[in-house]
């Protein structure tokens, strides 16, 4: 898989939130995403996603052009702000639910997924009543679940303890695979430098260093 994004500009109110944005990420490797909020991150996490169109410019995923040849990603996972799921479903439900769009996995796959991340398959409980780090768990196993070649973290650790987030981080490195791209961005410098190849410090909607991370090769 490969991505390759070229002169990519995003306005909204006469800003440019995205400002020209040249890179280019290849399958094999986990790209994380830096800066200070209002950078620019998760917009380029969007645009990236297809959830929102450039002013300029384009992004070309394995030789197609995004919002011109393919309107998403052919096979991607995201976790971008707040999933939306129905607040009245259970999470196996919720799932479930999104799951039929594709009909790609099984019930069963399902329920591993949920458990991998640390919840229980089979609680009645609506997504309503779960606590904030429940919700995260969920948001990943949604991103998860049917293994997709390219997925998209944006703050994947909010909310969650120590042990889930090391259950995450391992997650993560089992998605580092020749024919994956894994994208995250994350507050924290250490763990971003122990889970990424190439660090991308974004500011003011522009790329302003791109640091490859030899301990990672």
């Amino acid at each position: 898989m490969e991505i390759i994004i070229n002169n990519l500009t995003k306005k909204l109110s006469n800003t440019n939130v995205l400002d020209n944005i040249n890179l280019k990420l290849e399958s094999g490797k986990i790209y994380g995403f830096v800066g200070k909020n209002g950078s620019g991150k998760t917009m380029l996490m969007r645009a990236i996603c297809g959830l929102i169109n450039p002013t300029s410019g384009e992004i070309v995923i394995d030789n197609k052009v995004l919002g011109k040849d393919i309107s998403f990603p052919d096979n991607v996972g995201i976790l971008i702000e707040n999933p939306g799921f129905i607040p009245s479903y259970s999470g196996f439900k919720n799932l479930k639910y999104l799951a039929r769009i594709k009909n790609k996995i099984s019930d069963e796959d399902i329920k591993s997924v949920i458990s991998m991340v640390g919840l229980d398959p089979n609680d009645k409980k609506s997504y309503r009543k779960y606590s904030l780090g429940m919700k995260q768990k969920l948001g990943i196993a949604g991103a998860i679940m049917e293994n997709p070649n390219l997925l998209i973290l944006d703050e994947p650790f909010n909310a969650l303890d120590e042990e889930t987030v090391e259950n995450i981080r391992n997650i993560i490195k089992s998605k580092k695979d020749k024919e994956n791209i894994v994208i995250l961005s994350c507050h924290d410098r250490e763990e971003i430098e122990n889970l990424c190849d190439e660090i991308i410090e974004i500011k003011l909607g522009k790329i302003v260093k791109i640091i490859g991370n030899d301990k990672n090769e």
